[in-house]
C-alpha cells in the first residue's frame, strides 16, 4: 500500500505541475493532456521507470477514462441540432451577395445537412485508408481503424474555435458540427464494433437492449429529477445531483459490462443524459473540475507511462507505421473538408481540415481497450498514441497560423425614416460598435450637394418606405429595426407587416396616446418623444442621479440571456462577470430585483453596469 500511495502522490503531484509549467514557459499552444501523456514517458518505462501501472494508480486510472467518456458526452450540446430560423419572405429579398464575407463566399446550407455529408465522406475516405494498412499487413481489422481514423477530437476542436471566436459564424458551426457528429456516431460504432467481437448472435439483441435501457433511465431522471421532494433537499451537505451523476455512471457502466457492451460507451451515453436534463452551470461545473483536476489527468500520465518508445523503435515496421497512419489520419479529415470550400473561402476551407485531424481521447481510449481486449498489440497501442500525441501537437498550431482571430459580430440596426432624432442616435450607435442602417425616401439626402452634410450618417436612399422596397433593400434583415419615420400611421403599418416576417426586436414611433396604446397592447415596444420628455423632466426633477447614471455613464448596457447553457443557472455561479453588477432582470413584462440566487432564464433582459471589458465578456457568453 505504502508503494501505491507513492506512485500515487508522484502522479497527482505531477499533473498538478504541467499547467503552471505550460504557463510558465508560454507553452500554451500544447494541448495539456499532451503534456499529461510526455510526464507519463518521463517517469515510466520509456523513461525513467519510477512507477509500475498497477495497484492505485491503475483503478483511478480506469477510472478516469470512464470519467472523461461521461465528460464527453456531457459536451453534447442538443441545440445545436436545431436550425436558426429565419422569415422565408426576408431569406427571399436578399441579395445573392448577402453572405459574402471574410470567411464565406455564398450562403453555406443547414450547418447539419452539411456537416453530416462531410462526416460521411470521412467515414468513406477513413474505411479507404483502413484498407491499405490492412493490404500494407499492419492491422488485421479494418473497421475498428476506420472508426479511430474518422474520429475527431471535441476537446482539442472546442477550445481552439473559441479561442478564435469562430462559433458565432457559419464557418465555426459547421466545424463544430462535424465535430460532434464524429464523437457521437464513433462512439456508438466503437460500442457496437466491440460487442459483435464477443462473437455471440445475442450480442446485437444485447446492445438493442442497453439502448432501451438507456431510453428507460432517461425518461425516468427527468422526471426524478424535477420532483419537490429532490428540490427541498438538493442542496446543502446532500449534494443530491452530485450523487445521482455518479450512480448513474456506474449504473450504466455495470448494465453495460454485464450486457457485453464496452464500459466507455456506457459512461459516454451517462454524459449525454445528463446534458439533455440542462444540469446547472455551478453542477457541471464541479463535475469538470473533479474530473480535469484529478481523474483524467491520471488517465493520460497513465497512458504515457505505459507507452514504451524503446520498443516501438526496435520495430522498424512501427517507426514506418508511425508516419503513414499520421498521414492517413490527415488525408481523410482534409481531403473532405475541402468540400467546404464551395461555400466558404478556400483558406478557410483547408484550414478546417488541419483543425479536423486533431484525434486525441476518443482513439487513445479505443486503442486502450482494444489493447485490453487482445485485438491490437502493445506496439500497436503505442503508436496510435504517439500519432495521436503528434497531431495535436502540430495540426492545431498550424490551424492557429493560417486563421486570424475573428471580430465579434456586430449587433445590427436598421432605422426607418431620417430626421432629427434617427440621425442623431446613429452616430452615438455607431461610436458603441453597432451596425447602423438609415433608409430614407427623401431624395435631398441622395443630391450631390447635400453628400457634404449627410456623408457622415450611414443613409440608404430608396424610392418610399413600403414594405416591398424596403424588403429588396435588406432592411428587415437585422437584429433591431426601430420604425422612426414622422408618418405614425406607417411606422404601425409597417411594424405589424414586420411582426408577420417573424421579427421580434421591434421599436415603433407614436405620438397619439390612443395608437400608443394600441400598439402597446400588441406587445410593441413604443417610442414617443413627447412622452420621453415628460419622464426625462419628472426624472431630473425626482432622481436627478438615476437620470445622470443613463444619460452620462458609458457602463450602462444592456444584455440578452440567448445561451441554453445557462438556462436555470444562478446569478452566483456566473464564473466570468468580473467587475459587472446586475442592476435589473427584465423578464416579459416582469422586473426582478437581483440576487445570487436568481436563476437565469431564456430571452431574460439583463441591465448590467461595469466595465466595458466585463460587459463585453459578459455577453460574449450569455448572447
Amino acid at each position: 500500500m505504502h508503494n501505491d500511495l507513492t506512485s500515487l502522490l508522484l502522479v497527482v503531484g505531477l499533473a498538478f505541475l504541467v499547467p503552471i509549467l505550460l504557463q510558465y514557459f508560454k507553452l500554451r499552444v500544447i494541448p495539456v493532456v499532451v503534456a499529461e501523456i510526455f510526464v507519463g514517458l518521463l517517469i515510466g518505462s520509456s523513461g525513467f521507470n519510477l512507477i509500475e501501472p498497477e495497484g492505485w494508480v491503475s483503478q483511478l486510472s480506469t477510472l478516469g477514462l470512464i470519467f472523461l467518456m461521461f465528460l464527453s458526452g456531457l459536451e453534447l450540446d442538443v441545440s445545436l441540432f436545431k436550425p436558426k430560423k429565419q422569415s422565408a419572405v426576408i431569406l427571399a429579398h436578399l441579395p445573392k451577395d448577402h453572405y459574402m464575407d471574410e470567411l464565406s463566399i455564398r450562403k453555406p446550407p443547414n450547418p447539419l445537412l452539411l456537416s453530416s455529408v462531410v462526416f460521411v465522406l470521412i467515414v468513406a475516405v477513413s474505411f479507404g485508408c483502413a484498407q491499405l494498412l490492412q493490404q500494407l499487413h499492419y492491422i488485421t481489422e479494418p473497421y475498428l481503424f476506420t472508426i479511430m481514423i474518422a474520429s475527431i477530437s471535441l476537446g482539442v476542436v472546442v477550445p481552439v474555435l473559441k479561442e478564435k471566436k469562430l462559433l458565432d459564424h457559419a464557418y465555426g458551426q459547421t466545424l463544430l458540427m462535424i465535430t460532434i457528429l464524429s464523437d457521437l456516431i464513433t462512439m456508438i460504432l466503437l460500442g457496437v464494433y466491440i460487442s459483435l467481437q464477443s462473437g455471440s448472435t445475442n450480442s446485437l439483441w444485447l446492445l438493442g437492449l442497453f439502448f432501451v435501457l438507456v431510453f428507460v433511465v432517461y425518461r425516468f431522471a427527468s422526471r426524478f429529477m424535477r420532483s419537490k421532494l429532490i428540490t427541498a433537499i438538493s442542496g446543502g451537505t446532500a449534494q443530491l445531483g452530485t450523487r445521482a451523476i455518479f450512480a448513474l455512471i456506474l449504473m450504466l457502466v455495470v448494465a453495460s459490462e454485464t450486457l457485453g457492451v464496452e464500459s466507455i460507451l456506457g459512461a459516454f451515453l451517462a454524459g449525454v443524459i445528463v446534458s439533455l436534463l440542462r444540469p446547472s452551470r455551478e453542477l457541471v461545473h464541479q463535475l469538470e473540475s473533479f474530473g480535469y483536476g484529478f481523474l483524467i489527468p491520471i488517465f493520460f500520465i497513465m497512458v504515457g507511462v505505459t507507452l514504451n518508445i524503446p520498443a516501438l523503435i526496435t520495430d522498424w515496421k512501427i517507426v514506418l507505421l508511425i508516419p503513414l497512419l499520421s498521414g492517413l489520419i490527415f488525408v481523410a479529415r482534409y481531403v473532405p473538408t475541402l468540400l467546404l470550400g464551395y461555400w466558404f473561402r478556400f483558406k478557410y476551407a483547408s484550414s478546417g481540415g488541419l483543425l479536423m485531424t486533431s484525434t486525441l481521447s476518443l482513439v487513445i481510449a479505443a486503442a486502450s481497450v482494444a489493447y485490453d481486449l487482445g485485438i491490437i498489440s502493445a506496439e500497436l497501442q503505442g503508436a496510435v498514441i504517439l500519432v495521436c500525441v503528434i497531431n495535436c501537437l502540430l495540426f492545431p498550431v498550424l490551424f492557429n497560423k493560417q486563421v486570424p482571430r475573428a471580430e465579434a459580430a456586430r449587433r445590427r440596426v436598421s432605422l426607418i425614416g431620417a430626421n432629427h432624432i434617427t440621425l442623431p442616435v446613429s452616430q452615438d450607435l455607431l461610436k458603441d460598435g453597432y451596425e447602423i442602417k438609415i433608409y430614407s425616401a427623401d431624395a435631398s439626402t441622395g443630391d450631390e450637394t447635400s453628400k457634404q452634410d449627410y456623408g457622415r450618417f450611414p443613409l440608404i436612399a430608396v424610392s418610399d418606405l413600403h414594405v416591398d422596397t424596403l424588403l429588396k433593400a435588406g432592411a428587415f434583415n437585422t437584429d433591431v429595426i426601430v420604425f422612426g419615420s414622422m408618418d405614425e400611421q406607417h411606422n404601425a403599418i409597417l411594424a405589424r407587416q414586420a411582426q408577420s416576417f417573424g421579427l421580434e426586436n421591434m421599436i415603433v414611433r407614436a405620438e397619439s396616446p390612443d395608437l400608443i396604446k394600441s400598439l402597446q397592447d400588441e406587445g410593441f415596444n413604443v417610442f414617443s418623444t413627447l412622452f420621453a420628455s415628460r419622464m426625462l423632466l419628472q426624472g431630473l426633477i425626482q432622481y436627478p442621479s438615476a437620470v445622470m447614471l443613463l444619460s452620462q455613464d458609458d457602463s450602462l448596457q444592456e444584455v440578452r440571456m440567448n445561451n441554453p447553457h445557462y438556462a436555470n443557472a444562478q446569478l452566483k455561479e456566473l464564473p466570468f462577470l468580473g467587475d459587472a453588477l446586475i442592476l435589473r432582470i427584465y423578464r416579459g413584462e416582469s422586473i426582478i430585483i437581483p440576487h445570487g440566487a436568481t436563476q437565469l432564464l431564456p430571452n431574460d433582459r439583463l441591465l448590467v453596469s461595469g466595465s466595458p471589458e466585463s460587459i463585453q465578456a459578459l455577453k460574449a457568453e450569455l448572447e
